[in-house]
């Protein structure tokens, strides 16, 4: 079967991962596969020569929306796809349209988020489901967000979440030794980890906030932060007003994610808005013991045992949550866990949702 990607970018985002994982299990299962990007550079897939990817070098102009158009028609007719598979709002929106002109047999258009735009966007959404034979999101909470908007009809967004490779995100002691070690951590300390864009959905200001309280009276705690994104100077700005720059450590994108979070003790997600989380159910996967916002579709990833929810954007709230994280006895810590990986496996492994996919592709 010859799949077609279209995604509005391949720079760094949970949606984007996910992208790239389905695309190379689809590869090894003798699919042939190709993405199509709409803007940036194509860092995620960079150093992968196992996938094909195109990018179409977007811009925010009319000029730029016409060429890509045009640049995507293209590419559906020379690779001649019997299904297009779109991926978040600009992608999404595109993919409806070039329909309008060219022959794609089967169209499915994924959003990956509770919120991806206001109403605008939302009324964009409802005049053009009829192009889509099917329209996905990632969680029960984030399709409920686009009914109620009126983005689509109710029963019309079916439910698929992401999926997780569990043997790539377990626990692995010479990774946390390793990792732990080049930075200095010592064996009484802790280290609490956040793993995002640094965007205004992950809510970084209530996470900066609640490690200042914690930092008051805990000397052995240590705040790690992997990902980049537009408002990172200002994050930067705020731990030095908070006096707490000399504990967080911003890493930038990472390609050896997995192995940090092994090496981290509680892991933590601040978002005020999620699809999914998927970063939520990677540590999950490997074990950690999770604090995390109750949106979007997280509360249903972490499940009753999986980790601890808290409300968004109450910082003390927050602060208090990890507090109970951080002295968990290293038993509970452990069971819960366990706990947590089996909920991954038991409803989010990758080959499972793999397999969905493939299932919604045939006509």
């Amino acid at each position: 079967m010859n799949i077609l990607f279209f995604i509005t970018s391949l720079d760094v985002g949970g949606a984007e991962r996910q992208v790239l994982d389905l695309a190379r299990r689809l590869i090894s299962r003798n699919h042939n596969v190709l993405i199509v990007y709409l803007t940036g550079s194509g860092r995620l897939i960079s150093s992968d020569k196992s996938v094909r990817a195109i990018g179409l070098g977007s811009t925010k102009s009319i000029c730029g929306g016409v060429r890509s158009f045009l640049s995507l028609r293209a590419l559906i007719k020379s690779f001649k796809p019997d299904v297009v598979h779109s991926h978040m709002v600009h992608a999404n929106l595109l993919a409806r349209l070039v329909r309008l002109v060219t022959h794609v047999p089967r169209l499915i258009c994924t959003a990956h988020s509770n919120n991806e735009g206001g109403r605008l966007r939302m009324y964009a959404y409802r005049m053009t489901n009829f192009l889509a034979d099917v329209t996905t999101n990632v969680s029960r909470g984030a399709v409920e967000a686009f009914e109620s908007k009126g983005a689509v009809r109710h029963g019309q967004m079916l439910v698929v979440p992401n999926g997780i490779d569990t043997d790539k995100f377990s626990f692995d002691e010479l990774s946390r030794s390793n990792i732990r070690s080049a930075e200095g951590i010592s064996a009484n300390e802790k280290v609490i980890l956040a793993v995002g864009r640094l965007v205004t959905a992950k809510d970084y200001p209530c996470l900066l906030g609640a490690f200042e309280i914690l930092c008051r009276v805990d000397k052995a705690i240590t705040l790690w932060i992997i990902g980049d994104g537009e408002l990172k100077s200002e994050l930067i700005a705020l731990c030095k007003e908070l006096e707490i720059f000399n504990r967080v450590k911003f890493f930038g994108i990472r390609e050896d994610v997995a192995g940090f979070y092994s090496a981290a003790d509680v892991y933590v997600l601040s978002s005020a808005w999620e699809g999914f989380g998927l970063v939520v159910a990677e540590a999950m996967s490997t074990e950690r013991v999770v604090v995390a916002t109750d949106c979007g579709g997280v509360k249903e990833v972490v499940g009753e045992e999986g980790g601890l929810i808290v409300r968004p954007g109450k910082v003390e709230e927050l602060a208090a949550t990890i507090r109970l994280a951080l002295d968990m006895d290293t038993s509970a810590a452990r069971a819960l866990g366990r706990r947590a990986r089996q909920r991954v496996i038991d409803n989010y492994s990758l080959d499972a949702v793999v397999t969905t996919w493939a299932n919604l592709y045939a006509p």
